[in-house]
C-alpha cells in the first residue's frame, strides 16, 4: 500500500532543519558518549562493566517510555514548544548527573535525563512529517539523520578523548551547556513559526490503542522493537570488547566507535539514489544483510584494525534498515503524526533497553564471537520477515 502524500510548507513557514538537527545531535551524542567510557565509569563507581550498564539500560528505558507522553502533548500544544522545554530539563539532568557520588544516584539522574531527551527526536520526525510530503520525506529524513550520525561519531569520539585526558564528568557538563543554548533556539523557532494549537484535542493515550489496532502499525512497531533489541543489545559492549581483546586506549576505542557514524553518512549520501533504484523494501533487506556482515566480522576480529571496515558496514546497515521503517512510521496516522512516531520510538527504545541486559549475559557465557554473530543473524532474519509482511500489506 502506497502511503498518501502529505501537506508541504515553504522553507520560511517551517522551523530550521539546522536547529532541529543540532538538538537531535546533542541527544544522540549523549546516548553514545558512555560507550567507550563504560569500564572507566564502572571503575569510578567500583563495579563491573556489566553492572554499569544499568545506567545505559534505564536511560534507554526512560527514553522509550516517555515517547508515549510527548507524542500526544506535542500534537496538542506544538512540537517545537515541547522540545524546547524538554531540552531545558535535559540540560539540568546532564549537569546534576556529574555531581552524583554513587552509581544508584548517577543511574537515577540518567533515567531522569532520558525522560527529558525522549521528546527531541520523535517530535522532530513528526514535525518533518507535518511539513514535507511523503515523496520528499525519506530524503529529508536522510538529511536530518546526518545530524544523528554526527552525534554517533562525535559522541563516541569525545567520550574517548575526555576519558583519556580529562574525565567523563566534563563531557556531560559540556552537553549541559550546549543543550541549554539549543532549548533557547527552539523556543525562538516556536515563536517565529508558531504551530496551530489543538486545544480541542484532549490529552489521552487512547490514540495508541487506535494505532495498535492497525495491522500495518503492528508490523512496523514489532520490527522496531526487535531491531532495537539486537542492534543496541550488542552496541554498548563493542568498546569493552576492543579493550579486553586488544588492550586499546580509551581514545583509540572512541575513535574506532566513531566510524559507526561514517557508515551512516554513507547511507545519507546514497539514499536519494538508493531508494528509487531498489525500493523501500529492497533497502530494508540490504540493511539486514549489512548488519549481519558487520556484526559477524566484529565478533571474530583477528586484528583490531579490521574493526574499522566492520563498524562502517555495521553503521551503514543500521541506517539502511532503520530508514524505511522510520519513514513508514511518519505516515501511520497523518492526523496524529507525533503520537504515531512516538509509539514507534517507544517500541524501538524498549528493545534498546531490554537488549543490553540479555546480550550482556549471552556475551558473558558464549563470548564476543558467538554473541555478536547471533545478533547479526537475528537482524538479517528480521529484515526477511518484515519485508515479506510489508509485501503482504500491499
Amino acid at each position: 500500500m502506497t502511503p498518501p502524500p502529505s501537506a508541504s510548507a515553504t522553507p520560511s513557514a517551517r522551523a530550521s532543519l539546522l536547529v532541529l538537527g543540532t538538538a537531535a545531535f546533542l541527544v544522540q551524542a549523549d546516548s553514545r558518549v558512555m560507550d567507550p567510557l563504560l569500564k572507566l565509569i564502572a571503575g569510578d563507581f567500583h563495579t563491573t562493566k556489566e553492572g554499569a550498564t544499568i545506567a545505559l539500560t534505564l536511560y534507554a528505558f526512560a527514553y522509550g517510555l516517555f515517547q508515549l507522553f510527548y507524542g500526544p502533548l506535542g500534537d496538542r500544544v506544538g512540537k517545537l514548544k515541547v522540545m524546547a522545554g524538554a531540552l531545558a530539563l535535559f540540560s539540568l539532568g546532564e549537569a546534576l548527573g556529574t555531581l552524583m557520588p554513587t552509581l544508584p544516584l548517577f543511574t537515577t539522574l540518567r533515567f531522569l535525563t532520558g525522560m527529558a531527551a525522549a521528546a527531541v527526536i520523535p517530535l522532530s520526525l513528526g514535525y518533518i512529517g507535518d511539513k514535507f510530503p511523503y515523496q520528499e520525506r525519506q530524503v529529508t529524513l536522510g538529511r536530518f539523520m546526518s545530524a544523528l550520525m554526527l552525534g554517533q561519531i562525535l559522541g563516541s569520539s569525545l567520550g574517548g578523548v575526555f576519558g583519556e585526558f580529562l574525565s567523563w564528568q566534563v563531557i556531560y557538563r559540556l552537553f549541559a551547556g550546549a543543550s541549554l543554548l539549543m532549548a533557547v533556539m527552539l523556543w525562538r523557532e516556536s515563536r517565529r513559526v508558531p504551530e496551530e494549537p489543538r486545544p480541542d484535542r484532549k490529552f489521552s493515550f487512547a490514540p495508541y490503542l487506535t494505532l495498535w489496532a492497525m495491522p500495518q502499525a503492528r508490523i512496523v512497531l514489532g520490527t522496531a522493537f526487535v531491531e532495537g533489541f539486537f542492534i543496541f543489545g550488542g552496541l554498548p559492549f563493542l568498546g569493552a570488547s576492543l579493550k579486553e581483546r586488544f588492550g586499546l586506549s580509551y581514545l583509540t576505542i572512541g575513535l574506532l566507535l566513531a566510524c559507526f557514524g561514517i557508515g551512516g553518512l554513507i547511507y545519507s549520501a546514497s539514499v536519494k539514489k538508493l531508494v528509487p533504484k531498489i525500493g523501500e523494501l529492497g533497502t530494508l533487506l540490504l540493511g539486514g544483510t549489512l548488519l549481519l556482515a558487520g556484526y559477524s566480522l566484529i565478533g571474530w576480529l583477528p586484528v583490531w584494525w579490521l574493526f574499522i571496515p566492520a563498524i562502517i558496514i555495521f553503521g551503514m546497515g543500521y541506517y539502511t534498515m532503520h530508514g524505511p521503517l522510520q519513514t513508514r512510521a511518519t505516515e501511520l496516522s497523518p492526523t496524529m503524526r507525533g503520537t504515531a512516531v512516538s509509539l514507534f520510538a517507544f517500541a524501538f527504545f524498549l528493545g534498546q533497553a531490554a537488549g543490553p541486559a540479555v546480550m550482556g549475559q549471552v556475551l558473558k557465557s558464549g563470548g564476543y564471537g558467538m554473541g555478536f554473530s547471533l545478533a547479526g543473524a537475528g537482524l538479517f532474519v528480521l529484515a526477511l520477515v518484515a519485508r515479506k509482511l510489508f509485501q503482504a500489506q500491499k
